[in-house]
């Protein structure tokens, strides 16, 4: 059962960390990528108020599943271990994090100028 968790929170993860990144792209993903997008921040920061800046639920439930399933020395971003995982290296932390704030900052930004700022072309 917990391999099965894991798995599923494994997919989890990449689908919000793909849409996060490439979820502005289609005009019909925009609004909810919006809202995902500030989910995001607010698990980062808000939440990251008592748990730590850049605090997710779902790593925090997946670090438990791994745990039952015998992984130790698990990083504190599942960024960082799936980047481990893919490539085989054991990545710096401060280097991935730093990177996942800057494409986060980006994305967020590209979110709020297409919601709030960008004019569509209107058919006369």
């Amino acid at each position: 059962m917990y391999v099965l968790l894991d798995l599923l929170l494994t997919l989890l993860h990449l689908v919000i960390i793909g849409f996060n990144l490439l979820g502005w792209i289609w005009r019909a993903t925009r609004k909810l990528h919006f809202y995902v997008i500030l989910a995001t921040a607010f698990s980062w920061l808000v939440l990251g108020i008592w748990f730590g800046i850049g605090y997710c639920p779902i790593t925090d439930w997946q670090w438990q599943v791994k745990k039952e399933l015998g992984e130790k020395d698990l990083p504190n971003s599942f960024i960082k271990y799936i980047v481990d995982k893919l490539t085989g290296l054991n990545s710096d932390a401060d280097w991935i994090d730093t990177i996942t704030a800057i494409s986060f900052a980006i994305v967020t930004l590209l979110s709020i100028y297409l919601k709030f700022f960008h004019k569509r072309n209107k058919k006369l």
